[in-house]
């Protein structure tokens, strides 16, 4: 096994917070550890995902490279902080012939999702190169020091954004892996002395075989199940399991109380701690004081009152999220008044409740919000921040993969009734071969059968921007939801680019 050093030090270890900004130059990093450095390739390194690993891996001094099927913004930063990235993905990238795009590498990541006889991984195969698991990666990361692994369905990326903003403010100075931006960190990644914090995908099988010193278990769904996708669960059964196996592998777990059969999956647990609104909770929120822009509530431990919090975006499940990250928080030491200050300042990861601006970006225009919103659960909690805002609501839908919206689509029309305008777009195919029968307009005749006068099917992009610019008032809230690219659209209302 490489050596793959963590960002923080052992348990047990002194030092005080850094000052160091959220991802330091890699020059002091590689100077004291020139004997360990490698060369990465990462295959995919635009994702989300894959940047954070490029920009951790950076930051401890390792020589970083990378190939992506297409170029982003998101690449191009990558390749600021140094980082090289090439379009395409080819054997040359990983070879040592004076042809290879980045000279001899020591190690080629790849996510599951990679076909096993791809040319690359091939290639490197041939030439006695380490192919390792992205997952590989995060089991060490979560395995060398402390470390807080968050699991479930729903509301991981805004949960593990919290904690490490949280702890920060706290003074505690955390290392993070997320699968979104934090503005704090004006990253997916921060370097820090630990604790880590991770976000931990459930649609890559191999996460169950991780473990981390606390586990935070937010929701237990069926999202990801079905199929014959590399990243998808064969029944929801064995992705529970999975579930399981991380909890009970992990040296604690906080658990969300007010979700039904978590409880179940944690027996296997060496402690279990609970959070949520549920009587008997460990962590409780209480007395909810709801407002357009978010909601205060009171926190307590086991009876005893920590303080006042605050979570500065709307809706029941933020709440939560927020009180997992306190939570975490006072786990680990930090000051509870400085947590929740950091806290009613966030205002969330990328494309999580992410405000774009206003209508045509005019002062007092109708509020443009963009939400990843992809599965009913992640919709109706969506909606319901929306109506928590006191404001009209119209939500731009963008259905996301045919396989999901054939499980899905009765659920999925259910929880975009209480919005009061609904405009439904054709389905995100994402690399999905479309199945008969399965259509954009499911969701809209059934919304229709159940007396939603305000939903239509709207697959013309131009034909959304100018009937919201003509419709949508100054009271009003637009929120575009969707794991596919719908989020352009809520830039191009808000007159913001892209």
């Amino acid at each position: 096994m490489t050596d793959l050093s963590p960002v923080f030090p052992p348990p047990g270890s002194a030092g005080e917070p850094s000052s160091s900004p959220a991802l330091p130059s890699a020059t002091s990093a590689a100077a004291t550890q020139a004997a360990a450095a490698l060369h990465y390739h990462l295959m995919g390194i635009g994702g989300i995902g894959m940047s954070a690993f490029a920009r951790l891996l950076r930051a401890r001094g390792h020589r970083v490279s990378g190939c992506d099927q297409s170029l982003s913004e998101l690449t191009a930063q990558l390749g600021a902080e140094g980082i090289a990235v090439s379009l395409g993905h080819e054997a040359v990238h990983i070879t040592s012939a004076p042809q290879g795009a980045f000279g001899p590498v020591d190690v080629l990541v790849a996510s599951e999702a990679v076909p096993k006889d791809h040319p690359e991984l091939r290639a490197a195969q041939s030439a006695g190169i380490e192919v390792r698991p992205r997952m590989a990666l995060l089991d060490e990361l979560l395995r060398a020091g402390p470390s807080v692994g968050v699991i479930g369905t729903h509301g991981k990326t805004t949960t593990t954004s919290m904690i490490a903003v949280a702890m920060q403010g706290a003074g505690l100075d955390p290392a993070a892996f997320v699968g979104g931006i934090v503005p704090e960190f004006s990253s997916n990644a921060r370097v820090g002395q630990g604790p880590f914090v991770a976000e931990v995908d459930e649609s890559d099988r191999a996460f169950a075989e991780l473990s981390c010193e606390t586990a935070v278990f937010t929701n237990a769904e069926d999202d990801h199940v079905g199929g014959n996708q590399a990243t998808y669960w064969e029944t929801v059964e064995q992705q529970h399991a999975g579930f399981a196996r991380f909890v009970a592998a992990s040296s604690r777990v906080l658990l969300c109380a007010d979700w039904p059969g978590l409880e179940q999956l944690c027996v296997g647990a060496r402690e279990a701690l609970s959070y949520g609104q549920a009587e008997g909770a460990d962590y409780r929120a209480v007395e909810l004081k709801p407002d357009a822009e978010g909601t205060s509530f009171r926190v307590s431990f086991r009876g005893t009152p920590l303080g006042e919090a605050r979570v500065g975006m709307p809706g029941l499940h933020n709440v939560l999220n927020a009180l997992a990250a306190l939570a975490v928080t006072h786990l680990y030491g930090g000051d509870f008044g400085k947590a929740a200050a950091a806290l009613a300042a966030f205002r969330g990861p990328g494309r999580r409740w992410q405000r774009i601006g206003e209508l045509g970006g005019t002062p007092g225009g109708a509020l443009v919000v963009d939400d990843y919103a992809h599965n009913a659960t992640k919709v109706a909690a969506a909606v319901q921040a929306a109506r928590q805002t006191g404001r009209r609501v119209w939500v731009v839908f963008q259905p996301h993969r045919f396989l999901r919206t054939q499980q899905s689509w009765p659920r999925l029309a259910d929880a975009l009734m209480d919005a009061d305008e609904v405009f439904v777009m054709d389905i995100a195919a994402a690399s999905e071969a479309p199945i008969e029968g399965i259509h954009a307009t499911l969701i809209t005749g059934r919304m229709e059968g159940n007396g939603h006068r305000g939903v239509r099917y709207m697959p013309n992009r131009a034909e959304v921007l100018a009937t919201l610019r003509a419709q949508a008032g100054p009271g009003d809230i637009i929120v575009t939801m969707g794991a596919g690219d719908v989020w352009k659209l809520s830039r191009e209302l808000a007159g913001v680019p892209t």
